[in-house]
């Protein structure tokens, strides 16, 4: 199992919205609003590295009203 840790910055007011589609997203496992430099962080569980990316790249860059990601990854153990 590998996990991600995207933490996304939004345009103002987007929040709630962005977070509804990350919802909806297969492997989105927890979802948190931030305080701070980020506005939301996403754990992400996939089965590989191709997985995360292709979430990452395809699906969550392209939600209306973020702005940047920045992805952490690692592998449980």
């Amino acid at each position: 199992m590998v996990i991600a840790y995207v933490l996304v910055n939004t345009l103002p007011g987007k929040e709630a919205a962005v977070t509804k589609s990350l919802t909806a997203l297969e492997g989105v496992s927890e979802i948190y609003t931030l305080f701070g430099e980020y506005d939301i962080i996403a754990k992400i569980e996939k089965k590989d590295y191709g997985e995360i990316e292709s979430l990452i790249v395809k699906e969550i860059r392209a939600i209306p009203g973020i702005l940047e990601t920045k992805t952490l990854t690692g592998i449980q153990l």
